[in-house]
């Protein structure tokens, strides 16, 4: 017997027309060590079981579309839905779009997703948002992509937590060493430990990024992946493991 699938939904002042969700791991058929809602066709397991997923996010969203799935490198390109015109997975870690029904994913499994609206309901857009991902600009890179969307909101989704992101200096120096990088607030994301490396706070990091960048109307989830482990995947506890998804869209005006 399935168990009742887990949606969260943004608490956020987006516009009606917009639409957007983040998956939690039950209510699909994928087996251990997926189980149950792994979304991920990457990540080992049965195609049929994510084919199931899949059709069943589709079915109990009311999804216009299936989801544009990402080949996510953590990396900063950023796919312009509009402009796609051939089909199949597009190496990116974030895509817009200004059409109804275009439907935009990221897979994670303790990297943050961020989801961008802007505030007239003329677009929006979603970002996979890892260390690697932040420090090298993923956010900035689709919120130039944006340009002409006029004010933006952003979602700062499920992710692991400062108190079980472990990393080590060389993670710390890819954000201070910027010149850009605002370092007090940036420096605070990183909290040392006793056995002499960090813990990193990824939430703070993107909203030093999005402040930056003049969103300052950023709205979070605070749950963890790693901390979850009946809720969410977590690559960091769980090794082999399963991906959850947060997706975004625009319904017709």
């Amino acid at each position: 017997m399935l168990m009742s699938t887990e949606y969260l939904h943004p608490q956020w002042p987006a516009p009606a027309r917009v639409g957007a969700a983040f998956t939690g791991r039950s209510g699909g058929v994928s087996r251990a060590p997926y189980n149950a809602f792994n979304l991920g066709a990457h990540v080992g397991d049965e195609a049929a079981a994510v084919a199931w997923n899949r059709a069943l996010l589709r079915r109990e969203l009311s999804l216009p579309s299936e989801p544009l799935w990402l080949e996510q490198v953590h990396g900063i390109e950023v796919l312009d839905a509009d402009r796609l015109e051939a089909p199949g997975p597009v190496r990116a870690d974030a895509a817009l779009t200004r059409r109804p029904g275009v439907v935009l994913a990221v897979l994670v499994a303790d990297c943050l997703p961020v989801l961008f609206a802007a505030r007239d309901g003329s677009a929006v857009a979603v970002a996979h948002a890892g260390w690697r991902g932040l420090a090298a600009g993923v956010l900035e890179a689709t919120v130039t992509a944006l340009a002409g969307s006029g004010p933006l909101l952003a979602w700062l989704g499920p992710a692991i937590g400062a108190p079980h992101f472990e990393v080590g200096a060389e993670v710390r120096t890819a954000f201070l060493g910027r010149p850009d990088a605002h370092a007090p607030e940036t420096a605070a994301a990183f909290t040392p430990n006793t056995r002499g490396r960090w813990q990193c706070d990824l939430r703070a990091l993107a909203r030093v990024r999005l402040l930056a960048l003049g969103i300052n109307a950023v709205y979070a989830d605070a749950s963890c992946s790693y901390g979850e482990p009946q809720r969410f995947y977590s690559h960091r506890r769980d090794g082999q493991t399963g991906r959850m998804a947060a997706l975004i869209w625009l319904h017709a005006a």
